[in-house]
């Protein structure tokens, strides 16, 4: 029976379109349906309907969103980096505090899920994750939130944190990370060793952060590849920015690519303002999957940043250079199904079937909601109007 009826929406390509919702799940859904005895009919009155978006890759730790302005510092290296981000957050509000806000913040503009990477290694033991899970659980049911042990200080080069990850894992951290396993922590034979055979004994995925250059970056993507094919974990790896994708040559970036493809090894980038970035729509012509995310939000890494996934889509098709429809509902396309598949979310998306979770907002069509990002917002968890806060609240 059809409990829920959304009337006079506009589905991606601008065409009319209804959606029928029963036991919070699309049981119909198509540019013109029969009403239905005893349903509740809600007129959208002529907006599109999108997926729910999926940040694939933020800091829910770091950011500074619900504390006071705190303006950017600049740093030398990232050593120095890290010991102003670690002087800044000791003045800040606790972590869960600043977490919930920005959950609460991204939840408005329809973010359903997202991967936070946490910072874990020997000094900072395992606080920030435990803060972040606290939060989590305030925002069950509204967004789902995959945690990702990720050693910002180095691997290698941080004695101990070895240790910490391992431990991450076992309190409930979906992912092991990792970071420049050459520049920052010197031994990527090492470090890789370490986040491989944690995902290996635990069943847990893999996210690598990797900013290295060049051709020394793309070495360490087949060298990730490689091991992925390995261990058999094609579907469960992804790597995090691989700024060295955009910096080879085309011949270089075929074969990594092709690599990755094979592997089953994901790419997130979130189109990074101050360098070059992955050539997303030519890995993804190659079989990668390519996802989106927001990174850093108002932290001590830099001050920019809403937690809008639509606005991320619109900053990676125009630094992208996509101005065809096409081009601008695939960069869509990474802040929603992609990023739900990287997560593992089956059932992301507007099909019978799947959950009755989407996004409605003013624009004729996805690639117009791209190019413009509009603020306003309604948004629908399992058929239901939310109403703007944590799952029963």
């Amino acid at each position: 029976m059809i409990e829920r009826l959304f009337t006079n929406a506009v589905a991606a390509g601008g065409e009319p379109l209804h959606i029928a919702v029963a036991e919070g799940r699309i049981v119909a859904i198509g540019p013109d349906l029969p009403a239905a005895d005893g349903a509740e009919v809600v007129d959208l009155d002529g907006q599109l309907v999108l997926p729910g978006f999926v940040d694939g890759h933020i800091h829910l730790d770091k950011s500074f969103v619900g504390d006071r302005w705190h303006p950017h510092q600049p740093a030398g290296s990232l050593r120095e980096r890290l010991a102003i981000e670690k002087q800044a957050l000791a003045g800040a509000r606790p972590i869960a505090e600043r977490a919930d806000a920005l959950i609460r913040q991204a939840a408005a503009f329809g973010t359903v899920a997202m991967r936070s990477h946490v910072d874990v290694d020997a000094t900072t033991g395992l606080a920030n994750l435990h803060a972040v899970m606290q939060a989590r659980e305030r925002w069950r049911g509204i967004v789902d939130i995959e945690l990702v042990a990720f050693p910002q200080a180095g691997v290698m080069s941080c004695p101990g944190t070895a240790a910490i990850l391992e431990a991450a894992v076992r309190d409930g951290a979906e992912v092991v990370g990792g970071i420049d396993p050459t520049t920052l922590d010197g031994d990527a034979d090492g470090q890789l060793d370490v986040v491989f055979g944690i995902a290996e004994r635990h069943g847990v995925k893999i996210d690598i952060h990797l900013h290295e250059p060049g051709e020394q970056g793309a070495a360490q993507l087949r060298r990730i590849a490689a091991r992925t094919r390995a261990a058999g974990l094609g579907g469960r790896v992804a790597v995090s920015h691989a700024y060295s994708l955009g910096d080879v040559a085309p011949d270089a970036l075929d074969g990594v690519a092709a690599a990755l493809a094979d592997a089953g090894v994901a790419i997130m980038t979130n189109a990074p303002g101050s360098r070059a970035f992955p050539p997303v729509l030519r890995l993804r012509e190659a079989g990668v999957n390519v996802f989106a995310g927001n990174d850093n939000i108002q932290d001590a890494w830099w001050p920019y940043g809403s937690g809008d996934m639509l606005q991320r889509a619109m900053l990676i098709g125009y630094r992208s250079g996509f101005y065809t429809d096409a081009a601008l509902r695939f960069a869509l396309h990474m802040a929603t199904e992609a990023g739900a598949a990287v997560l593992g979310r089956p059932g992301h998306g507007l099909q019978v079937g799947h959950a009755a979770t989407f996004v409605a907002l003013r624009a004729p069509n996805a690639a117009a909601a791209v190019a413009a990002a509009p603020a306003g917002r309604m948004v629908v968890h399992n058929g239901q109007p939310w109403e703007g806060g944590p799952a029963g609240a």
